[in-house]
């Protein structure tokens, strides 16, 4: 016969079942969006991601792709899986530790529960584990190759092996434990820093186990220490073995003149030998606490060696090698995500801060040979007198933030913030926006899969949302249920069990409202940023658990048996995982999605072989890394990430051959792209040349550092300039033809220079990368620029892009006044028709986020839509019609809703003479955009862009119904334009 226990055990392995089956039904077959085409990539072949890296999340990655056996087009699906499994058995370890918990607000053992004991405790995990399972942001990275579900495991098994640890009363046997769960932190470094911040709470469960009468002062300082804890490792052992041991480094090369890794070696040994003789002098004397800890550090140490993955595979420098870690001192940069733009915690400049003078921070090394020499020093700012604050939560240098800290704070152009406007901004946005609207997103319900999108409470009906919000698939209303049973357990365990409340409090609060704080957020996120926040969902649907309890406790005077009890209680709280699931299954199920990978095949597909292609950061690129790093497609294409040109490990990364295709020409040396060197070079209008400098004339002096282009900075160094807005570059015009690659009806505008305003405007280290390139390539291989990177980013070039598909390519060919390039339509028909694909982006039961209806959406209509104009301006409809056509069944209205691009093809529709379906399509938007606006106006969103799309929407139908002669169409749609126009003006008022 089963015990009881068993019983309890068999429930964990089913509940795991259940969560496994849910995460492989819904996961994404191939790399989704964001990081985790690089992931992916990274994986595959053992590369070096953006830092500080997830060497162990590579290391299982690529045992997992081995499961793919040879087949390329399964490895992202294998290595998906690695999130799967990790996030079912986290949903596994947070049943056993409701268990565990469970037993205790019982005050039983295990072994002496009754049936209703078994019963209940069985029922509070389930539902507690359902419920996180479940839940909105876990489940969001349950099911693709991110660093989040097995980070979240760790998180589980972590806190799993503290309690069980508690549990155990043989001090011996105990120290086992707390020696696992070292080895377990050490390891999860290599995955996400986030499980770190735990420590300090479970140091609460050391203190109340070893001191059964606790003190407030004794609580007090087990929780500093473990704070403390977390300090050595985040700051002492993470980054600060490596850069300690860089100075040995140092110290042994450049003034015991000895070869490079001797002082490595020697701190190494050091430092090993001195850990080992501490553990051995500790068993030796008898001292059991210090033994503890002293082997505690090594195994955290042996689980952090995961990283020494980073410093090996960069010295192989992979095709992806970010910041190119491959020196000890490069590595320590990559640990502190120094690329990165660091804000400031405790006391700092806010947005208006100035800095009035610029210091000498900590050198720069590089090697040089046979030494490390002085290449840089890091700037340390001064800022103006009484410009800093406490606690300052309004500071980034991106150009567009000071306008939305005004926005959002009320602070008026030229006030500085106040402490107020500082609290006001903390409190609405990071904690508001940023925090508790996820929150409640996973607790209460989610108004839309939209970015910004509110919380959805139990008394908004479904009716009083327009129909676009209604059929989101992510308009999901929990009923407050998961809030209210959470709400439930938390004062259930004040009254049972206040000490471990304590400690599940303060999980809470340092995976969510102090996480907040640390990270202290901008006022816009390139995405939402939910997942970063889901350990502390992870504590509450703990209390979801024990919520059940409650619930049992409740019913106790009604119903007087306790396993009846206990049973109706568990019954009647499964309503609330039940809820999750149902509402949440259509918005999280991925399966048969493939744009991410098609969008890139898509892109490079729009290149002519042997190209190179600027593209910008993330969802731009790392599709794109993926495709070619595992899939193999397309590798003669070169990928130039505009975001890493200005670094000099990238632009060394350049100059050698990746894959299929060569080095890329750049005519200035190593020593001009150096860290430090041309960082940034202001426009400085020189007379001599204000009608124009010739691009190689003007590199050549730079490469020669030229004093007749440089001025001296308030630190008194030279910097070279931008010394006119015009640039020229020669064109050899006989080789140019001979190479076929201009169009003949533009034949004419091909000249032996071609001249572009760059504009009054600063350079940047990468722009002048780019320059160079086009400089040194001299029309031998193509150039091309995303079309997703936007005209700000192609240097002015515009009249000289010729657009083919996705892609922008660079022709010495000017055509006056083609403000966003020219289409070829001969070659971009040929792409867009016979080279791309959008597998099952006309199937209404796949489901498409946010990140798939913007910029992939946005691109392939916009370029459909740029070549079906094209074609009727040169009187090609027949092939117009069947681009329009094309356009409209691969992507239509059911599947992905028509969006303000959508809206131009109301005048192609007309133009190929398809009349009715113009009108169809019209209709639709304009009732569309009526109802969005009509809610909009009532509910005072503040949707500005949402205003602004569906008025743009409803203008160009009426203009494209006025140019058709449909007239009475085009007063209908007239007035509901000038109906929400003139509303939101006196609105806006």
């Amino acid at each position: 016969m089963i015990s009881l226990k068993k019983w309890n055990d068999l429930a964990g392995w089913a509940v795991l079942a259940v969560s496994l089956i849910t995460y492989v039904l819904t996961m994404e077959r191939t790399a989704s969006f964001w990081d985790c085409g690089e992931f992916i990539a990274c994986a595959f072949k053992l590369q070096v991601p953006h830092p500080p890296g997830a060497p162990l999340f590579l290391l299982i990655g690529r045992l997992f792709a081995l499961l793919a056996l040879g087949d390329v087009m399964k490895v992202a699906y294998w290595i998906n899986m690695v999130s799967v499994l990790s996030s079912a058995f986290t949903i596994f370890f947070l049943f056993k530790t409701i268990s565990l918990i469970a037993w205790k607000l019982i005050g039983k053992k295990p072994e002496e529960g009754s049936t209703a004991d078994v019963l209940l405790v069985t029922a509070a995990a389930a539902v507690g584990a359902l419920a996180y399972a479940w839940s909105d942001s876990f489940w969001f990275s349950a099911v693709e190759a991110e660093v989040y579900g097995l980070s979240s495991f760790f998180t589980a098994i972590v806190i799993w092996a503290v309690f069980k640890w508690e549990s155990i009363g043989d001090p011996a046997s105990g120290n086992r434990w707390l020696i696992l769960t070292a080895y377990l932190i050490g390891l999860s470094i290599g995955v996400h820093l986030l499980n770190l911040v735990t420590i300090p709470a479970l140091a609460l469960v050391y203190y109340f186990k070893k001191y059964p009468k606790p003190g407030f002062l004794g609580a007090s300082i087990a929780f500093l220490s473990g704070l403390l804890i977390l300090g050595v490792i985040n700051a002492g052992i993470i980054p600060g073995l490596p850069e300690l041991a860089g100075k040995f480094e140092i110290f042994f090369v450049n003034s015991l003149g000895l070869p490079y890794n001797t002082g490595i070696a020697f701190f190494t040994i050091l430092f090993l030998g001195g850990l080992v003789w501490g553990i051995r002098f500790s068993h030796r004397t008898h001292r059991p606490l210090l033994n503890t800890g002293l082997l505690s550090l090594a195994f955290i140490l042996i689980g952090y060696a995961s990283y020494s993955l980073v410093l090996v595979r960069s010295g192989y420098n992979t095709p992806i090698n970010e910041n190119n870690p491959s020196d000890l001192l490069r590595f320590v940069y990559y640990l502190k995500r120094e690329q990165y733009e660091s804000r400031p915690l405790l006391y700092g400049p806010s947005y208006v801060s100035r800095p009035v003078s610029q210091k000498r921070g900590a050198p720069v090394y590089a090697k040089k040979d046979g030494k490390y020499a002085l290449i840089d020093y890091k700037p340390v700012y001064e800022y103006e007198p009484g410009s800093k604050m406490l606690l300052p939560r309004m500071y980034s240098s991106n150009p567009g933030h000071p306008q939305l800290y005004q926005q959002m704070t009320g602070v008026a152009e030229g006030q500085k913030p106040t402490m107020r406007h500082n609290l006001s901004y903390l409190f609405s946005h990071q904690l508001g926006h940023m925090y508790w609207r996820y929150f409640l997103w996973n607790f209460v319900g989610r108004e839309s899969d939209r970015e910004g999108a509110g919380i959805l409470m139990p008394w908004q009906t479904s009716h009083s949302f327009p129909k676009s919000i209604r059929q989101n698939r992510g308009h999901n209303n929990f009923l407050m249920l998961p809030f209210l049973l959470g709400i439930a357990g938390i004062v259930y365990m004040y009254y049972h069990r206040r000490k471990d409340l304590l400690v599940l409090s303060f999980l809470f609060i340092l995976t969510g409202v102090a996480l907040v704080i640390y990270l202290n957020s901008p006022p816009a996120e390139p995405r939402e940023r939910d997942y970063i926040y889901v350990g502390s969902f992870y504590i509450f649907c703990m209390w979801i658990g024990f919520g059940v309890m409650a619930a049992a406790k409740f019913l106790e005077r009604v119903v007087r048996k306790p396993a009846l009890r206990a049973g109706i209680a568990g019954l009647a709280c499964f309503s609330v995982p039940a809820i999750m699931v149902a509402r949440g299954w259509d918005n999280h199920d991925r399966a048969d999605r493939y744009h991410s990978v098609d969008f890139a095949r898509n892109l490079l597909n729009s290149c002519a072989p042997n190209a190179i292609l600027f593209t910008g950061g993330d969802n731009d690129t790392f599709p794109l890394w993926y495709v070619q790093e595992v899939e193999g497609f397309r590798t003669d294409v070169r990928v130039c990430v505009q975001t890493f040109l200005g670094a000099d490990w990238y632009i060394e990364q350049l100059k050698r051959k990746i894959n299929q295709s060569d080095a890329l020409p750049l005519s200035l040396d190593s020593g001009n792209y150096q860290l430090g060197k041309n960082e940034y070079l202001p426009f400085y209008e020189i007379p001599s040349v204000k009608g124009g400098i010739n691009l190689k004339e003007y590199l050549d002096l730079i490469r020669q550092d030229n004093k007749a282009i440089q001025v001296p900075l308030t630190s008194g160094d030279m910097t070279s300039i931008l010394p006119s807005a015009t640039l020229f570059l020669p064109v050899d015009t006989k080789e140019v033809k001979k190479m076929n690659i201009v169009k003949s009806d533009l034949a004419p505008y091909l000249s032996d220079s071609m001249s572009w305003k760059i504009g009054e405007t600063d350079l940047l280290k990468g722009d002048l990368v780019m320059l160079d390139i086009i400089s040194s390539n001299n029309w031998k291989r193509p150039v091309y620029f995303s079309s997703t990177m936007g005209s700000s980013h192609n240097l002015g070039l515009q009249e000289y892009l010729q657009l083919e598909g996705y892609a922008y390519r660079l022709l010495p060919v000017r055509v006056p006044g083609a403000s966003d390039g020219y289409v070829n339509s001969d070659i971009m028909y040929d792409n867009m028709m016979n080279k791309m694909q959008w597998r099952e982006t006309n199937n209404p039961k796949v489901y498409y986020d946010d990140a798939y209806r913007g910029a992939p959406v946005i691109t392939a209509r916009l370029s459909f839509l740029r070549l079906a104009q094209q074609l009727i301006a040169e009187d090609r409809i027949d092939k117009a019609r069947k681009v329009v056509d094309k356009a409209m069944s691969v992507m239509p209205d059911d599947t992905i809703p028509y969006d303000q691009i959508s809206a131009g093809f109301v005048g192609a529709l007309f133009d190929v003479g398809e009349n009715a379906k113009a009108l169809d399509s019209a209709r639709a938007m304009a009732i569309r955009s009526d109802e969005n606006l009509s809610w909009i106006k009532v509910k005072d969103n503040g949707r500005s862009r949402d205003v602004n799309t569906d008025l743009f929407i409803l203008q160009s139908i009426v203009r494209e119904c006025r140019r058709a002669k449909q007239d009475k169409e085009a007063d209908r749609f007239e007035a509901i334009f000038k109906k929400h126009l003139v509303a939101f003006n006196v609105y806006g008022g």
